[in-house]
């Protein structure tokens, strides 16, 4: 009898393993689908802005605040452009599907913080003189590479809502949004170009790192299927 309940015991513990983590991610996918989850996200992620605005106000970005809120924009673009490409692989990962709902408003913070960047350069670089800005486009790489970028975020942002995906039809439109597996190595070589002016390239070997992992995933996945 002794024995009997002892293999069961061994039976059951397996089991209860593997039940252990099912349950973990059943009660991680009911908190995700609660409402007040995507605008505490929204406000979370808003946050960035809301530190940059205060420091304009009330004069804390140091002794050179229109360079400081130029590069805190474009870095807020990158690090969001980096949330992005990791929804999927975490999602897949994890096991976690709900995490899929969150990658449309994420995406949309990506096009906020480039177009608050491209507003900083428009404005604080050039005097909002469009005439200048438009010469001055074609005349440095790194300001083309930018703008470019910019364009193909402004392209999926105007095709993110549901109508869009209707309009265009499933295919289309996933072909169009896979521009960001371009648009991600344009805004790295973007920020390398920004660094290089002052010899500063740790950042850019911190986030040329996390890119190169989440697009060579991708690569894997789709030589395994």
């Amino acid at each position: 009898m002794a024995k009997a309940n002892a293999s069961a015991v061994t039976a059951t513990a397996p089991a209860a393993a593997q039940s252990a983590p099912a349950s973990w991610r059943a009660a991680v996918q009911r908190n995700l689908l609660r409402s007040w989850v995507k605008p505490l996200l929204f406000a979370l992620c808003l946050l960035p802005f809301a530190w940059l605005l205060y420091g304009a106000i009330a004069n804390t970005l140091g002794a050179n605040p229109a360079e400081a809120l130029l590069r805190s924009t474009g870095s807020w673009t990158l690090r969001f452009l980096c949330i992005v490409l990791a929804v999927t692989p975490l999602r897949q990962s994890l096991k976690l599907p709900v995490l899929a709902r969150f990658r449309r408003m994420l995406g949309l913070y990506v096009f906020f913080y480039a177009c608050l960047h491209l507003l900083c350069y428009a404005w604080f670089d050039m005097g909002l003189d469009w005439s200048d800005i438009v010469a001055d486009i074609p005349k440095r790489p790194f300001i083309l590479v930018g703008f470019t970028s910019w364009l193909l975020l402004t392209l999926l942002a105007a095709t993110s809502p549901k109508f869009a995906l209707k309009t265009l039809g499933g295919k289309r439109w996933q072909w169009l949004h896979r521009t960001i597996y371009l648009i991600a190595p344009l805004v790295l070589l973007h920020f390398f170009w920004m660094r290089a002016g002052k010899n500063n390239f740790a950042d850019v070997a911190v986030y040329a790192t996390i890119l190169g992992f989440l697009l060579l995933y991708r690569v894997f996945k789709a030589i395994k299927k």
